[in-house]
C-alpha cells in the first residue's frame, strides 16, 4: 500500500501524523510512505529524517494525495483539500463531523472512506486515539485558562494559585472524563479551588478517591451547573459524547451570574462546544469576550505543543496504521468491531449513527458496506455480525 502523509494547513497546527519510526516500520513491511515536503517541521522533524527510514520526499500536497491509498493526517481535511477526495482512497484522520455539516457534506460527496480516530474503540471500549490530545487538551486547558485570567488579556488578574493571605481561583470543570480530569489534575497541583462536575456517579467516586483535598467532586444538573459557573473565575467545557454534537450546558443568560473578567475554555469547541455563546477560534486569535466573560475556544489546541502532541498521537495512531496497510479497511473493520466504529462515511453513506442523527441523515449500518472489492490492500471478507 502507499501511504501520505500531507503537511498540515490548518492555522497554526504544528503535529505531523507520522514519525521517522512509522515510516521505517511500514517501508520494512513492503509498503510506500511519501512525506510532503515540511510536514514535520513544526515537530521538529525534517526531511532527511524520515528520508534515512524509507521515505519518498513529494515537494507539494496534490502529489500525495493523488499517489496514496491512504492518507494519514492529524485534522479534518479544510476546503481547499477537498479537491483531492477521491472515492478510492481512505482517510485516516481527526474529524469531528458533528461540529461541521459541511465537511459532512463534502466527505459522503467525495465517495472517499473516513475513518475518524474519534470514534475508533479498542478492545475495552475506550477511544484509544482520542485519549491521548484529550489529555494534552485537558492540562493545556488550565494553562491557557490561567493565561488569561491575567488582567492585560482581559481576564479578571487573578492568579490561580492565590499566595499567602489571599484566595486561589475557583475552577470549575463541566466534565469528568480524560479532559476533565486532566484539567483537575493541573489546577489542583497549582493550588486552585476545583469543582469537577459529571453526570456519572461512578465516575465521581473514582475521582473523588484521587483527587485531593482541594477537588470536590458535584453530580452535574442545571442547578449545580449555575452555582458553579456563578463561583468560578474559570470554566473549563470538558464534555464528550462520541461522535455527537456536544450537548449544550451553559446558556448565554447564565453568562449574566458568572463575574466579570472569567474565563471560559470551551475544549468541547471540536465536537460543537458545550457552552451557547462558543465558537471556534484560532491560536493566533484564540479568544473573545461575550458579556464580561472570555471565551477561549481554540479548536486544534494540541496544535500548539506540536512536538509533545505528534509524538503522544503517534504512539497510538501507528499500530492502526500498520494494520490498515496490511490487511485494509474492510478486513481490518470486519475482524475488528472497534475499528468498523471509526468508520464513519464510506461511499457516500454514513455509517456512524451519531453523525447520520446530527444532521438528519440515512444511517447505513457498517456491515452493509464491507465487502470485498479491489484496492483494499490484502482482501476483504463481509463483517460477520451487524453494528447497528
Amino acid at each position: 500500500m502507499i501511504v501520505g502523509v500531507p503537511r498540515e494547513i490548518k492555522a497554526d497546527e504544528y503535529r505531523v501524523a507520522m514519525l521517522p519510526v512509522g515510516v521505517e516500520e511500514l517501508t520494512q513491511a513492503g509498503h510506500k510512505v511519501l512525506i510532503e515536503t515540511g510536514a514535520g517541521l513544526g515537530s521538529g522533524i525534517d526531511d532527511a529524517q524520515y528520508q534515512a527510514v524509507g521515505a519518498s520526499i513529494i515537494p507539494n500536497a496534490a502529489e500525495v494525495w493523488a499517489s496514496s491509498d491512504m492518507v494519514v493526517k492529524v485534522k479534518e481535511p479544510l476546503e481547499p483539500e477537498w479537491a483531492h477526495l477521491r472515492p478510492e482512497k481512505v482517510l485516516f484522520t481527526y474529524f469531528h463531523f458533528a461540529a461541521d455539516e459541511r465537511l459532512t457534506t463534502a466527505i459522503i460527496e467525495s465517495g472517499i472512506t473516513a475513518i475518524a480516530y474519534e470514534t475508533l474503540r479498542d478492545a475495552r471500549g475506550n477511544l484509544p486515539l482520542l485519549t491521548p490530545m484529550s489529555e494534552v487538551a485537558g492540562r493545556m486547558s488550565i494553562q491557557e485558562g490561567a493565561k488569561y485570567l491575567e488582567r492585560p488579556q482581559e481576564g479578571r488578574g487573578i492568579l490561580l494559585a492565590g499566595v499567602p493571605g489571599v484566595a486561589p481561583a475557583e475552577v470549575a470543570i463541566l466534565g469528568g472524563g480524560v479532559v476533565g480530569s486532566n484539567a483537575a489534575k493541573v489546577a489542583a497541583g497549582l493550588g486552585a479551588t476545583v469543582r469537577i462536575l459529571d453526570v456519572n456517579l461512578d465516575r465521581l467516586r473514582y475521582l473523588d478517591d484521587i483527587m485531593p483535598p482541594n477537588v470536590t467532586t458535584l453530580y452535574s444538573d442545571r442547578h449545580t451547573i449555575r452555582e458553579s459557573i456563578e463561583r468560578a473565575d474559570l470554566v473549563v467545557g470538558a464534555v464528550l459524547i462520541t461522535g455527537a454534537r456536544a450537548p449544550r450546558l451553559v446558556h448565554r443568560n447564565d453568562l449574566a451570574r458568572m463575574k466579570t473578567g472569567s474565563v471560559i475554555v470551551d475544549v468541547a469547541i471540536d465536537q460543537g462546544g458545550c457552552i451557547e455563546t462558543s465558537r471556534p477560534t484560532t491560536h493566533r486569535a484564540p479568544t473573545y469576550v461575550v458579556d464580561g466573560v472570555v471565551h477561549y475556544c481554540v479548536t486544534n489546541m494540541p496544535g500548539a505543543v506540536g512536538r509533545t502532541s505528534t509524538y503522544a498521537l503517534c504512539n497510538v495512531t501507528l499500530p492502526y496504521v500498520l494494520q490498515l496497510a496490511r490487511l485494509g479497511w474492510r478486513s481490518l473493520a470486519a475482524s475488528d468491531p472497534g475499528v468498523a466504529e471509526g468508520v464513519n462515511i464510506t461511499g457516500g453513506r454514513v455509517t456512524n449513527r451519531a453523525v447520520a442523527q446530527t444532521f438528519g441523515l440515512s444511517y447505513h449500518p457498517l456491515d452493509h458496506e464491507v465487502r470485498s472489492v479491489p484496492g483494499d490492500g490484502a482482501g476483504a471478507v463481509a463483517l460477520a455480525s451487524g453494528r447497528g
